[in-house]
């Protein structure tokens, strides 16, 4: 199975009032000199609010032994986890933190955060429709950009209204020809969790609608191309070669980076994520298969201090079963997202429980819903599960819980019984 199924948390601000008092003096200066009397004295007032101080960190030994408890629940299989609190940094839980496990989707916080550091939040992909060598010919020049709509094919037509055109063609060669990982499978396409990997795609390929597992096509960029030919009238589509210095003769632009990490993690998106990873990959002039661009996503998480012994990935998407990643690094990640900037709108993209995407149908009546926010992996006999909790009183926890070798619906209830644990502290 490869199909994802979605805190609220706030943070307090402590004020400190610092009472003033001051001082009269009185100068009395003659012709002869200068005459000082003492300096009038006033009393210091009675403090009105006393300074704030830092709340000192609860006992959390009470709640290590309930995770403990929870953590031995045989339904985890195989089970690897770690739980920190944000305002102290303590690691309050951990079961075999640094071991490498099958994280299945959970692989999209990597991508997710290396894409905040080396692209940011306000990234965008421009994709335009230039002038091809023959008369009658325009190119859509592929820029990265999966998430065209039909309603942005609807403008790029607009657009081109008075120029006299009968062949679309499209440009893939910003990315590598290497459109589908060794390890993945085809049926897959068919199946909605993926598609081959171009550089230009409508709605990530998906055939029927443009949200969820629907079945994908086996050929996005040139759909792209029919798609506009057909709006436009022209009879021939195909794939070529974009002049150099061309005319720009229509444009249109993606949303953000946030708004597309915010859809790569709410639905697990795996082609979103795919494409993400190629697009860091290709900014930096590096091959833009999967295996390369996953392998830069390691190594900025690994520039910017994360300790990756032990973890190897080999797409950006988690859709294979050689990635193995230590619930550790899962943990650091989401720690740095509570206390960073550079990666605090990571945790805006996480599903709520209860809420949206893939953990909408889970938690039920169980104390997490609407206050754990996290993100979820599948993939057979592997559940994952990442991310905040706001506890009862107030704690900001973040965590990591991986199960390998273990049934999947099993799993994933035990893990959120696990995470109801923390919201109930």
């Amino acid at each position: 199975m490869k199909k994802d199924w979605w805190i609220a948390s706030s943070v307090g601000a402590l004020a400190v009032v610092v009472g003033v008092a001051g001082a009269g003096v009185y100068v009395n200066e003659q012709v002869n000199g200068l005459n000082r009397p003492p300096a009038y004295t006033v009393a210091a007032p009675e403090p009105i609010l006393e300074p704030a101080r830092a709340e000192a960190a609860p006992d959390f030994t009470g709640l290590s032994s309930q995770l403990r408890e929870a953590a031995s629940d045989p339904r985890l299989g195989r089970f690897s986890g770690q739980i920190r609190d944000t305002s102290t940094g303590e690691i309050i839980w951990s079961q075999n933190p640094d071991r490498a496990v099958r994280p299945a989707s959970a692989t999209k916080i990597l991508t997710a955060a290396a894409a905040l550091y080396d692209l940011g939040w306000d990234d965008t992909i421009t994709t335009d429709i230039v002038s091809g060598e023959a008369p009658g010919t325009v190119v859509i020049k592929a820029a990265g950009d999966v998430t065209l709509s039909q309603e942005q094919i609807d403008e790029l037509a607009t657009q081109l209204d008075g120029q006299e055109v009968d062949t679309v063609l499209v440009d893939t060669s910003i990315w590598s020809d290497k459109t589908f990982a060794p390890g993945w499978e085809r049926i897959d396409i068919d199946a909605g969790y993926v598609a081959p990997i171009e550089p230009v795609m409508i709605e990530g390929g998906r055939i029927g609608g443009s949200h969820g597992d629907l079945p994908r096509t086996h050929t996005p960029a040139l759909d792209v191309a029919k798609s506009l030919a057909e709006r436009i009238g022209a009879t021939t589509t195909g794939e070529g070669t974009a002049p150099q210095e061309a005319l720009v003769l229509a444009t249109t632009e993606s949303d953000s980076l946030e708004k597309r990490l915010r859809r790569m993690m709410e639905e697990s998106d795996n082609v979103m994520a795919e494409a993400i990873g190629r697009e860091i990959a290709q900014k930096h002039g590096v091959d833009t298969d999967a295996a390369s661009s996953a392998q830069l996503t390691m190594d900025i998480l690994r520039e910017h201090g994360f300790d990756l012994d032990g973890v190897s990935i080999v797409d950006n998407s988690g859709l294979s079963f050689d990635n193995l990643i230590t619930p550790k690094l899962l943990d650091d990640i989401l720690h740095a997202a509570a206390t960073e900037e550079q990666l605090r709108p990571l945790l805006n993209t996480l599903p709520i429980a209860g809420g949206n995407g893939t953990l909408v149908d889970r938690y039920g009546q169980l104390g997490g819903a609407g206050w754990v926010r996290a993100k979820t992996g599948t993939l057979t006999e592997t559940s994952a599960l990442a991310g905040t909790v706001t506890s009862e009183s107030n704690r900001v926890f973040t965590f990591a819980f991986v199960s390998n070798e273990s049934n999947i619906l099993d799993a994933r209830v035990a893990m959120d019984e696990m995470a109801t644990v923390l919201r109930e502290f």
